[in-house]
């Protein structure tokens, strides 16, 4: 049973948690839960599209959904795995961590956890199950070990005008580009560029460059076998030093870190 084949079963015990690990590339439509989800990317990436923003989740790290928050989700690469535990939410008011989505570096710890609820793969587990605490246990470990939510969001937009600058800048990623030049290129004053992306995607055009940039790099890092200096030209970046701080200011990791991922695919 694959994921979206299993989405009608996931709220089907409020007490529970339902397990479900699966390597697959799919887009799962806009859905919801009553559960909160815990979701960790082995190798490859993932994509969570909510409220016109899409958040970008590159291996080994995890993410928090909470209930009844409407998403889509897309698993970008046949490498990915996914491995996911919905939560009960009775308890979620304990901690401000489980109202909000976020994406965050997993610990060891925490990966070793999770890849030992393989033994309940596509399963309920309740309070009647064998180690029952063991899961209670992984939940609440969850707010006191990550505070800071990693800042890979990029925003949607339905502005035609808006959709060709952002469609230029991600077809030619790899060019020099500033505010200055893209105002000239679709004949726009430097403020009145500025004030679009402002008031259209709550973003600066220099943040919003600087996200498109990272995610096209995490996504070479995981899908290519090009080296760090090519990816770091290919994204813009014509200091290595420069590629990597950015790197590390959006991901808390180094370049080299997402090329040690070792993908193993679920029993």
């Amino acid at each position: 049973m694959g994921l979206i084949a299993a989405l009608p079963d996931i709220d089907k015990y409020d007490n529970s948690v339902f397990v479900m690990h699966e390597a697959s590339e799919k887009l799962i439509p806009f859905h919801k839960h009553t559960k909160g989800q815990l979701s960790y990317v082995e190798g490859g990436i993932a994509y969570i599209t909510i409220d016109n923003r899409t958040y970008v989740v590159p291996a080994r790290h995890f993410f928090w959904i909470p209930q009844g928050l409407e998403h889509i989700l897309q698993i970008g690469h046949s490498a990915t795995v996914l491995r996911s535990l919905y939560f009960y939410a009775h308890d979620d008011f304990s901690d401000a961590f489980f109202s909000r989505l976020g994406i965050y570096p997993a610990s060891e710890l925490l990966i070793q956890m999770i890849k030992y609820t393989e033994i309940w793969d596509e399963r309920h587990v309740t309070s009647m199950d064998e180690n029952f605490e063991f899961l209670i246990a992984l939940k609440k470990i969850l707010p006191g070990t990550h505070k800071q939510p990693l800042p890979i969001i990029l925003p949607v937009t339905q502005n035609k005008q808006m959709l060709r600058i952002v469609n230029y800048l991600e077809n030619t990623i790899e060019e020099k580009h500033s505010l200055t030049s893209i105002s000239k290129k679709f004949g726009l004053s430097e403020r009145s560029l500025s004030r679009l992306f402002k008031t259209d995607m709550d973003i600066s055009f220099l943040q919003y460059l600087k996200t498109l940039r990272i995610i096209k790099a995490i996504e070479l890092l995981l899908n290519t076998n090009k080296s760090i200096n090519e990816i770091a030209d290919e994204v813009g970046y014509s200091s290595i030093s420069s590629f990597s701080d950015t790197f590390r200011e959006f991901t808390r990791s180094r370049p080299t870190d997402l090329r040690k991922v070792n993908v193993k695919t679920p029993k």
